[in-house]
């Protein structure tokens, strides 16, 4: 046992080793943006705590004295926003790449587990964060927020209740985010921070999954982390903090009127949007207390989305191939591209549809065509290019006999695609009626999105199907080598 702690955590090993070359890329150093992010926000959260009041009566008025009297107050306010919502949006990302390239693998398996952690960290500082202003926005997507942990598994929601509300009321609950926000989050992440490290010390960077595998025997080329790294390392930071500087110039925040009980009976009260893709799970009218479900409906959405984080904690002792190449784990990747579609779809259809009930209907037909949209795109990579790939690696094409399964299968890839596009006709006319019936015109366009993109991929499924029936028979005169990719 102590022998696998030791090979995990690296606890004898020694520091500071050279990086390949082929982790000179941006995409390997997500995590060390989100740290830079991290920074920043830092820096700037000491300067407004100068000025700031934790307290229900001055929490606004000590913002608004930020925003005007404190020079610079907007420009620091803006960054502080704009580079929380970088972090979250780095730290999915690197987590989503992760995902991809198999980084969870032994023997990184508690590196996961930590990085997992950091994420939720993450959250909790955009959740807390979120409060303090005082605005009408922050209070009632706070208590939107809240009332999502009341909904958890009872056990779950107890412990997180006392830890984030506390028992008292508003000056409570803004005090108890104030600590976490500013002492007890930050002390998390960097421990965690530290503890990574660590472990990234000991394990290397992962190897890369796509391009030639290494020969065995074959020795990568090392770079010295100082200077030539380090250096690196600098300039990628030099360039995301300058970005988050230019766009906070460009894009300078508004301070939301403050919260009162008049002006939130005026406001669609929604999280924030990194969470806006759980509570339109919750719009979903089987979920309402007056759906099918009743009272269990809202938990029982919570708790599958708590299943869902769950399953990626315990990633690395599920998914325990030896494989780490994209194009031979169709399975996980498919999943995963499920996944970030999913909460993509769901985030944006959350903004185009504040406090509006989701249909059933509608809800299968937009998750389940997003679902059944990736899964065929997935397989067309996985079979047809990845495939094709791996038979002319080299430059040497492999014949390969034709297999007796390929009617059936064309058959199933012809019933996807008609199914694919009676969804999204389905969809667009669906659309246009509601739009008829007194809709805006930036929801028939929130709407359209996923059944126009259903039509296109279902006609492309569609030419590529007729082409490859086809192709052996003489009748197309002009081939498209795009769509030969992968054919016997």
């Amino acid at each position: 046992m102590a022998k696998w702690f030791d090979s995990r955590l690296g606890l004898s090993h020694e520091m500071l080793r050279p990086v390949p070359q082929y982790a000179i890329n941006p995409f390997y150093w997500l995590g060390a943006l989100a740290v830079v992010a991290f920074v920043i926000q830092g820096v700037t959260g000491i300067i407004m705590m100068l000025y700031y009041v934790p307290s229900p009566t001055q929490a606004y008025a000590s913002t608004q004295y930020i925003f005007q009297n404190v020079a610079y107050g907007t420009f620091l306010e803006t960054v502080h926003l704009y580079t929380a919502y970088a972090m979250i949006m780095l730290a999915f990302m690197h987590m989503i790449r992760g995902y991809l390239v198999s980084v969870h693998k032994g023997p990184r398996e508690l590196m996961w587990v930590v990085g997992m952690l950091m994420g939720v960290v993450t959250l909790g500082f955009g959740f807390t964060g979120y409060l303090l202003p005082w605005t009408v926005v922050s209070y009632s997507a706070t208590h939107v927020g809240i009332g999502m942990v009341d909904l958890l598994p009872p056990p779950v929601s107890s412990f997180m209740s006392f830890l984030i509300v506390g028992t008292g009321g508003d000056a409570t609950v803004l005090l108890r985010f104030f600590d976490l926000h500013v002492v007890v989050l930050p002390a998390i992440l960097v421990v965690l921070l530290v503890v990574k490290m660590y472990m990234l010390e000991t394990h290397g960077i992962s190897e890369p999954v796509t391009g030639p595998e290494p020969l065995p025997g074959e020795k990568r080329k090392l770079i010295p982390i100082f200077p030539d790294v380090s250096f690196y390392l600098l300039e990628l930071a030099a360039l995301f903090g300058a970005a988050m500087l230019l766009i906070s110039v460009i894009f300078p925040l508004t301070l939301p009127p403050e919260y009162s009980a008049a002006a939130a009976s005026q406001y669609v009260a929604q999280p924030d949007w990194y969470f806006l893709w759980i509570y339109q799970i919750l719009k979903i009218s089987a979920f309402e207390t007056n759906g099918p479900l009743g009272q269990y409906g809202l938990p029982l959405a919570l708790s599958v989305v708590s299943i869902v984080f769950v399953l990626l904690f315990l990633l690395p002792f599920i998914d325990r191939g030896e494989n780490k190449r994209i194009g031979k784990r169709p399975v996980y990747v498919t999943f995963g591209a499920i996944f970030v579609a999913e909460v993509a779809v769901l985030a944006i259809w959350g903004l185009l549809t504040p406090g509006r009930e989701i249909p059933d209907l509608q809800a299968l037909v937009v998750l389940g065509g997003t679902a059944l949209a990736i899964s065929i795109l997935s397989l067309f990579f996985h079979k047809i290019v990845f495939g094709g790939l791996n038979r002319i690696s080299g430059g040497v094409p492999v014949s390969q006999p034709t297999s007796r399964s390929g009617p059936v299968v064309t058959a199933g890839c012809f019933a996807l695609v008609l199914v694919v596009g009676a969804l999204s006709i389905g969809g667009l006319i669906d659309s246009v009626v509601e739009f008829a019936l007194g809709g805006t015109v930036s929801a028939l366009l929130g709407s359209l999105l996923l059944p126009l993109a259903g039509l296109a991929l279902s006609v492309f499924g569609t030419v590529y199907l007729i082409y490859r029936l086809d192709f052996r028979t003489g009748g197309i005169r002009r081939h498209v080598k795009l769509l030969e990719v992968g054919l016997d």
